[in-house]
């Protein structure tokens, strides 16, 4: 994850810098596949695999906090606890088309924008 500012994410080796709508709204997150946490936030945990998502590599974690106006991204391995770069690795291209289109799908949802 590289935080550009707390409005702004990057994910680990994307050129694409994405930006938290400034419209976004707490149903647009939940209806986008968020999850509320205990403390007010908002967190939705993706797996990315390209043919089943019992079968998955990766995850794409998203972070929003409880005021709506700070993004965290990254993609980790099963465990969660190692942030990857899809992007350098070989035969990561079905990974990689599921990520873009998660992607793609949020700022249809007015949760995400490009920057």
């Amino acid at each position: 994850m590289i935080n550009v500012d707390k409005r702004q994410a990057q994910v680990l080796g994307d050129q694409e810098i994405y930006e938290l709508n400034p419209d976004v709204k707490r149903y647009s997150l939940m209806d986008s596949g968020f999850m509320e946490t205990n403390k007010g936030g908002f967190r939705l945990e993706h797996p990315l695999n390209g043919t089943s998502p019992y079968a998955a590599r990766f995850y794409l974690k998203a972070v929003v906090n409880k005021d709506l106006d700070n993004l965290k991204l990254s993609i980790t391995d099963k465990s969660g606890m190692h942030n990857i770069n899809i992007f350098k690795l070989k035969d990561s291209e079905a990974e990689i088309d599921d990520y873009r289109y998660l992607m793609k799908f949020l700022k249809e949802k007015n949760v995400l924008t490009n920057k």
